[in-house]
């Protein structure tokens, strides 16, 4: 039996995932504030998953937000205040007495999506995963790619515009400013302040309320200054996916994330601004963009899948 967990902003996801890639367990628990609360919290799931399903037979993986070196240790995470240079791989063994293999949750995300998801039969893929912020992981000829660090997928951070929008990661124009749940509901208040939106400011209650999750719907009900809202985020989407086509030219992007769930809305125009940004695009096979199947679970499958390769 895979346990996997996946550790998020606010909770903590765990499956127990069979030799067929089936999940036959869940359970999940609110995410701590400390490294050990967090140890015991992520030990805990994990030992209670693997009880139901046989422990002895077990192997472990966690996904964290961050950046994970390739021996597990957490350096940073803009999700998980005041943990840095955190040996996580090194606690959670010491605590299951039994290896536990960690790195990073968008990692183990495409892991998922490419054995048992969007990615399945390709074998160069890019996903990336739109929520607040943006990650990101790549399957390069087959293979999980991790970097010489292990912080490979980093993809939010790409820098946009030098002199744009600051970002908590202490840069400006990272591209998750433009291009993610949050640029959405930032551009959403800029349009609304000019005056705009003025349904989705009525159903807020504020400038200050609007969410992206409100822009969404609106757009679906056809919205005008909704749908330039969501153009603007697929223009942004695009250029950063324009890039990652010339780097790593894929067979195909899967999108994940929240963010994803908008996808009848803003899937036209995403397609027709990466046309437009890839270099050569009329010359080249261009990737295709696919959206992710496992929902919440990819993490914490891919998490499984992890711990059973290391």
């Amino acid at each position: 039996m895979k346990i996997g967990v996946d550790v998020g902003g606010t909770k903590c996801l765990g499956v127990a995932v069979d030799t067929d890639g089936v999940v036959v367990a869940v359970d999940r628990r609110p995410t701590p504030h400390g490294t050990e609360e967090l140890t015991a919290t992520v030990c805990g799931l994990a030992r209670a998953l693997a009880e139901q399903t046989g422990f002895d037979e077990a192997t472990f993986g966690v996904g964290l937000p961050g950046s994970i070196t390739r021996h597990g240790v957490l350096t940073s995470s803009p999700h998980l205040p005041g943990v840095t240079n955190f040996d996580a791989g090194a606690a959670f063994s010491s605590d299951l007495g039994r290896p536990v293999a960690v790195t990073n949750d968008a990692t183990c995300a495409v892991l998922a999506e490419w054995h048992l998801g969007a990615g399945r039969g390709v074998d160069n893929v890019v996903m990336i995963t739109m929520g607040t912020g943006i990650g990101g992981g790549v399957i390069a000829d087959g293979m999980l790619l991790l970097g010489a660090n292990g912080y490979a997928g980093e993809f939010g951070h790409m820098m946009i515009d030098p002199n744009g929008p600051s970002c908590p990661c202490g840069q400006r124009g990272c591209w998750e400013r433009y291009a993610s749940g949050s640029a959405v509901a930032l551009e959403a208040k800029r349009l609304a302040a000019d005056g705009m939106l003025e349904a989705v400011v009525a159903q807020a209650g504020s400038i200050e309320a609007i969410t992206s999750e409100l822009v969404v719907a609106a757009a679906a009900r056809g919205d005008a200054d909704a749908v330039k809202v969501l153009d603007h985020f697929a223009y942004w989407m695009a250029a950063g996916l324009a890039n990652l086509t010339n780097a790593f030219d894929p067979a195909c992007f899967v999108l994940g994330g929240g963010l994803s769930e908008a996808a009848p809305v803003f899937e036209p125009m995403l397609r027709q601004h990466v046309a437009a940004a890839v270099y050569a695009s009329n010359l080249r096979p261009q990737p295709e963009i696919r959206f992710a199947e496992l929902g919440e679970r990819a993490g914490a499958i891919g998490a499984a899948l992890y711990g059973a390769t290391r």
